[in-house]
């Protein structure tokens, strides 16, 4: 049966050794079917016997109609904020406990990838952030994210004040240890330590978590995904940091402008046949334990 994706980009948790048996496994069973195969080149030393081409991420994310990233929920939202804008769709295999993102087991991988390669799988559209930070009116730097948008001290034990503003509109000043910008996707992350709410894949939503805030009234609130977030950092406020999906940093000082708003791109995340959200939420969260 002939493959529905044609060219294929394959991406692994480089600082896990561990890892080049998956890919290598998963090598093997695409070399039997009908489809070209990339490495990325963070893998070419996972590989280095590869005959397979090596490619830079943008090369990648422009020639291949799939990308299959090995590796925990950490090395998918790497891969997703450089791959979301081509629109190459990003399946995730785990390397053994099931994730919010991977949820392909390698044990199951040669069943689930033929059947995902056919055309039965499910697809998501995964929202992401863009965030850019400001200066003196010149933008200092920018990312997407996956998982969220985190204001937050920097190794200090005080707090940080922050004005936020949404679309323009004042929302609050935020005396606390930082506040998290979280999508859907990153609600069940950082945002639900915080004490957030869980927030299914599909809403077209956004919420605003304060971390340890000084007020107890300070609750976290879920805004249209088509809000604009806008955060000026407070003067006296010292080591301020953002992340960008806990991977991404910027340090921050004084008067600088944070805004957040819906990426122009979603991610296309497949899942296989008989994906169930509320399963992995089961699995993930304990929720089925007996006391």
């Amino acid at each position: 049966m002939k493959s529905r994706f044609s060219h294929i980009g394959l991406i692994g948790k480089t600082e896990d050794r561990q890892v080049s048996t998956s890919l290598q496994a998963l090598v093997d069973d695409l070399e039997q079917r009908d489809v070209e195969i990339l490495l990325d080149d963070t893998i070419r030393d996972i590989l280095p016997d590869s005959p397979h081409a090596v490619v830079d991420r943008d090369t990648l994310a422009n020639t291949c109609d799939l990308a299959i990233v090995v590796g925990g929920d950490g090395t998918l939202l790497n891969a997703a904020r450089s791959l979301a804008e081509s629109g190459i769709a990003v399946l995730g295999v785990n390397l053994g406990r099931l994730g919010f993102l991977v949820d392909v087991s390698p044990e199951e991988m040669p069943e689930q990838l033929g059947k995902i390669l056919a055309g039965d799988f499910t697809e998501e559209q995964r929202t992401l952030l863009h965030m850019t930070v400001t200066r003196d009116g010149k933008v200092l730097g920018e990312s997407a994210a996956l998982n969220d948008v985190v204001v937050h001290k920097k190794d200090i034990a005080r707090m940080i004040e922050l004005d936020t503003y949404i679309d323009r509109h004042f929302l609050n000043t935020n005396r606390s240890d930082g506040l998290i910008i979280s999508t859907p996707t990153g609600s069940t992350a950082y945002a639900l330590s915080g004490g957030g709410p869980i927030l299914h894949p599909r809403l077209n939503a956004i919420t605003l978590v304060p971390i340890c805030p000084h007020t107890l009234s300070n609750r976290p609130i879920v805004l249209h995904d088509e809000s604009t977030i806008e955060i000026i950092i407070h003067k006296g406020t010292l080591e301020a940091t953002v992340s960008c999906d806990g991977q991404v940093n910027q340090s921050l000082e004084a008067d600088d402008l944070i805004t957040v708003r819906k990426h122009d791109h979603a991610l296309r995340l497949l899942h296989p046949p008989g994906h169930d959200y509320f399963a992995v939420l089961r699995e993930k969260l304990s929720w089925s334990e007996q006391p």
